[in-house]
């Protein structure tokens, strides 16, 4: 790790600065990965090892196939429905009017509701960060056959440490998949490691930053030559898996995912659980806090 940058001043309880005036050197992770190293029900002591040294689990055919169906009859009903296209929670293509993405569905149905409940996940979540959790973001990420966009590399705590306040990495991202992912239609792509360094961002954040960046994001990527280093060092995952798999990654792994011009649509559930030992603050970077359908502040109302 190197130093490229002067560091600014900051707050003294930022453990983790970014976009501040100059680049910071990356920062050894301050926080566990897994808070726990035993195993339990749902989570065997390999697997958590396994969560501890790559920063994600793949788990394949958890959803059955009747809970699948389920699953894409409610996004349907969603994606359809004129009384709800409008709002700010749907997300469009930057070229069309298909939906990129649905956010708070778990607000909306009570289908997703109760996904965000299930033990099956919640269970392991829980027990990888040994406390309760709350759902911090909701949303299902659609990317149509032939024009689906990118999501560009990014950690997810930079954004939320940013823009939502969230002090410590001590929060797991939960991903179901709907259809089939292959490196060709935009799997989500990790990089194994990455999640034990916090690699900071340049630049201010632009006020209402989120009606931009939830189309394309230019604030909160980090430099190329830090991805070029990550790269060298750890390699890419490309999670390649089936219909009902689940994907649990920390909260500072570095991922992105390709555009689709395939004509196999990809479409994933995706939702935060966030340890109740880690609520929100004020934003990190000055800037006003997000709407709740982004980033829960009410614990209470984080669902239905």
């Amino acid at each position: 790790m190197k130093e490229v940058g002067e560091m600014q001043e900051v707050k003294r309880d930022d453990l983790y600065p970014t976009r501040v005036e100059s680049i910071v050197k990356w920062m050894r992770r301050k926080d566990p990965v897994a808070y726990q190293e035993e195993g339990n029900e749902y989570l065997t002591a390999a697997e958590i090892r396994q969560f501890n040294r790559d920063g994600f689990l793949i788990l394949p055919n958890v959803f059955n196939k009747r809970e699948l169906l389920g699953f894409n009859e409610a996004f349907g009903t969603l994606s359809k429905d004129d009384a709800l296209v409008d709002r700010e929670e749907f997300i469009r293509e930057p070229q069309s009017r298909e939906v990129r993405s649905i956010f708070a569905p778990h607000k909306l149905s009570r289908t997703f509701k109760n996904l965000t409940e299930d033990p099956r996940i919640k269970g392991r979540v829980d027990h990888l960060l040994d406390s309760s959790t709350y759902v911090h973001q909701a949303r299902i990420n659609a990317k149509p056959g032939f024009n689906g966009k990118e999501f560009q590399w990014h950690s997810d705590f930079e954004t939320w440490h940013a823009e939502d306040g969230m002090p410590r990495m001590r929060a797991i991202s939960c991903l179901i998949t709907l259809t089939q992912n292959t490196a060709y239609n935009g799997a989500l792509m990790l990089i194994p490691g990455s999640q034990k360094n916090f690699i900071p961002c340049v630049g201010k954040t632009p006020e209402d930053h989120y009606k931009s960046s939830l189309r394309k994001q230019e604030y909160g990527v980090p430099d190329q030559q830090s991805l070029a280093e990550l790269y060298r060092d750890h390699g890419i995952q490309v999670a390649e898996c089936p219909p009902g798999s689940l994907i649990l990654f920390d909260c500072n792994v570095m991922h992105g995912s390709n555009s689709n011009i395939s004509p196999l649509p990809r479409r994933n559930i995706f939702f935060v659980l966030n340890s109740t030992k880690n609520r929100l603050e004020n934003p990190f970077s000055g800037s006003e806090p997000r709407p709740s359908f982004i980033a829960e502040r009410n614990i209470e109302l984080s669902g239905f």
